[in-house]
C-alpha cells in the first residue's frame, strides 16, 4: 500500500482524508501522520491512517458522494459499537461520527477474504458463527427490510432518472408476488449484517472471522442475510443445503425456499442501487454492468419451474 505524509494531496479525494486526519482528535492535528488508499470498496472512500513512528494504525471511511441517500450513519455506528462489544468487529471511535465519518481500529493480524476462501467448510463454518453471533447482537434501531430497500431505491432511481430495467414489469411483478408470499409467512426480525462483500469478512490466522462494515445493518429477516451471502459467494444448491443445516440444525423445506427467495430480493435490491450509484457515485467502478449482473441471477432463480414451489412453501 502506499503511504503519504499529510499535506501530499493531489486530487479531491485525498484533500478530503487529509482534512478528517487534521479534524479528528484521535489524530491529534495530524503531525506525524501518513495515509493510504484502502481498495475493495465501492460505497465509500476508504483509508489507512498510520503513525509514521509510532504504533496508532486504523481504517478510515469517508462517506461516498450520495451514500447519504440509503445509509443511516446513526445506525451504522451504533451496529458498529454493538458489534465490537461483541467480539464480532474491531474498535470503533467516535471522533467524527456526527459527520458520518468512521473511524475503527486497524487490524493487520487479519487479512480480507475471498470468494475461493469459501470453497473451504471451516471458513464457510466460522462465516455461520459470525452470523449467529450478529444476529444474536442486541436490536438495532433500524429496522430495514429488503423491501424498505427496494422501495427506498425504486424511489430514488426515479428522482435520478437512472436507466430502468428493460423487462422492469416483469421483475417487479415477480418481486411483488416474494413479498406478498414473505410477509404472509411473517418476517424473522433480527440484526442482520446485509452487506456480505468477500472484503468484509476478515480472516484470521485460525481460520476465525470478524464482521466490518456495518453501514447496511438493520433489524431484517436473518434469512436475507444468509440468502445474499449465499448468492455473493455463488455457493451450489448442495453448498447452501449444507450451511443452513449448519446454520439452524436441519434444513426444512420451507426454510431452504425462505433463503432462495430473499436470494433473488437482494439482486433486485442492488440492482436498483446499482442505478442510483451510476448516477450519484464518483468511484471508478462500472455500477450499470454490476446491476445487469445482479439481475441476471434474480432471473435464473425467478424464472426456474421451482419459483412457485417456494413462494407456496414459504
Amino acid at each position: 500500500m502506499m503511504m503519504k505524509p499529510l499535506g501530499s494531496a493531489t486530487h479531491v479525494m485525498e484533500e478530503t482524508i487529509e482534512q478528517v486526519i487534521r479534524d479528528a482528535p484521535l489524530f491529534k492535528g495530524g503531525e506525524g501522520m501518513e495515509y493510504g488508499p484502502v481498495s475493495g470498496g465501492i460505497s465509500n472512500e476508504n483509508w489507512r491512517v498510520r503513525e509514521i513512528s509510532g504504533p496508532g494504525d486504523w481504517f478510515v471511511k469517508v462517506p461516498g458522494n450520495g451514500t447519504e441517500m440509503f445509509v443511516d450513519r446513526a445506525a451504522a455506528f451504533e451496529a458498529s459499537q454493538k458489534a465490537a462489544a461483541a467480539g464480532l468487529g474491531p474498535r470503533v471511535h467516535d471522533d467524527l461520527a456526527a459527520r458520518g465519518v468512521e473511524i475503527n481500529d486497524f487490524i493487520p493480524d487479519r487479512r480480507a477474504s475471498t470468494h475461493s476462501d469459501f470453497a473451504d467448510p471451516v471458513k464457510c463454518g466460522a462465516a455461520i458463527a459470525a452470523y449467529r453471533k450478529m444476529h444474536a447482537l442486541p436490536a438495532l434501531r433500524l429496522t430495514k427490510t429488503v423491501f424498505d430497500m427496494i422501495d427506498e431505491h425504486a424511489r430514488q432511481a426515479a428522482d435520478l432518472d437512472a436507466p430502468r430495467f428493460r423487462d422492469e414489469a416483469w421483475i417487479m411483478l415477480n418481486e411483488k408476488m416474494a413479498r406478498e408470499a414473505l410477509l404472509a409467512s411473517g418476517l424473522d426480525l433480527v440484526p442482520c449484517f446485509n452487506d456480505p462483500m468477500p472484503g468484509n469478512f476478515m480472516v484470521g490466522e485460525d481460520g476465525s472471522i470478524m464482521l466490518i462494515d456495518y453501514e447496511y445493518a438493520s433489524m431484517n429477516d436473518r434469512c436475507y442475510d444468509l440468502g445474499i451471502w449465499f448468492g455473493e459467494m455463488f455457493f451450489t444448491p448442495e453448498q447452501e443445503l449444507a450451511l443452513i443445516e449448519e446454520y439452524f440444525g436441519e434444513a426444512r423445506p420451507e426454510i431452504v425456499s425462505r433463503v432462495i427467495v430473499h436470494k433473488a430480493l437482494a439482486d433486485v435490491k442492488w440492482a436498483l442501487w446499482s442505478m442510483v450509484q451510476l448516477r450519484v457515485s464518483r468511484l471508478d467502478f462500472d455500477f450499470y454492468k454490476y446491476g445487469m449482473w445482479k439481475l441476471m441471477r434474480f432471473r435464473q432463480i425467478s424464472g426456474h419451474p421451482d419459483w412457485p414451489l417456494h413462494l407456496r412453501r414459504l
